[in-house]
């Protein structure tokens, strides 16, 4: 990965500091410590990030070399010799994924905790995720075939599938986590609208004496329910239009198409948003 591209732009604000177009000597001065010592914890941060990413690389590649080693089709697999050989590539295998496993691990909470935009950096996790999850599978495989061979490797079964529920432990939390961010994101961007005309909002109890959502009896599968990030435009199908809930004055229009009939087009979704996630509007 590369360096992010914030130290050439703090970079230059520095030298418009020394210049004096931006501050005098001593705000300049402070402006400058400041950006520097920015620049470091980033540096410092994203050196850590890629640092452990770097390990478990590492580790892949030992784990593939140590796969290599282990020659099942060739030579005398019953000689003593060999046998050793296995159990201890066999071995190095097992600690080595088990490293991988818990410096993936760190890696995540890193993420999670990161400054940095983290969309990248969880897809990479989630990458070597799979890839740890692949090699334990071509583990597996050649389990089954120095058994074919009738290599006894007993003393790294119970080990191996220890390993094996810790890694499909992992990938199972993995997938719970992602899902409840998932679900909380769209939990946070979820609203609710209705329009109708003023019999039909009382009928469902949405208007009562003249206030709108009095009470917490309405019909709430009266609504519908919209992302706001992407929903921003409602039509109401109506030429007589007034909003009954309060939303912040400059976020959004009531424009009218060529029909003559009102559109609510929301300029600013999150100011727009912010007072209520309901909606209600009473047309004609």
């Amino acid at each position: 990965m590369k360096k992010l591209f914030l130290i050439p732009a703090c970079l230059s604000l520095l030298a418009a500091c020394d210049n004096g177009t931006l501050r005098s000597g001593s705000d300049a001065a402070k402006e400058r410590d400041s950006l520097v010592q920015i620049i470091s914890e980033k540096d410092n941060e994203l050196n850590d990030i890629m640092g452990t990413f770097n390990e478990i690389q590492e580790g892949f590649r030992r784990i593939s070399e140590a796969e290599g080693r282990i020659t099942v089709a060739d030579g005398n697999p019953e000689a003593a010799s060999s046998k050793e050989m296995i159990r201890e590539n066999m071995q190095f295998i097992q600690e080595t994924m088990a490293q991988n496993r818990d410096m993936i691990a760190k890696l995540q909470e890193k993420v999670r905790t990161s400054s940095f935009t983290a969309d990248k950096f969880k897809k990479t996790v989630e990458a070597l995720t799979v890839q740890l999850e692949e090699q334990r599978q071509r583990v597996q495989e050649l389990e089954v075939q120095l058994a074919e061979k009738n290599i006894q490797l007993a003393e790294q079964g119970e080990a191996i599938d220890n390993l094996n529920e810790n890694v499909s432990s992992l990938t199972e939390e993995n997938k719970a986590k992602s899902q409840k961010v998932e679900d909380q994101d769209k939990q946070l961007h979820t609203a609710w609208f209705v329009f109708g005309t003023k019999s039909e909002l009382k009928e469902q109890k949405i208007l009562q004496d003249g206030d709108v959502l009095r009470g917490g009896d309405f019909n709430k599968d009266y609504f519908t329910k919209i992302d706001i990030r992407y929903d921003k435009e409602i039509k109401l199908y109506s030429k007589s239009a007034k909003l009954l809930t309060s939303h912040p004055a400059g976020s959004y229009q009531l424009v009218k198409d060529s029909k003559g009939q009102y559109v609510l087009t929301i300029t600013q979704p999150n100011q727009f948003w912010s007072v209520s996630k309901y909606l209600v509007v009473q047309v004609r």
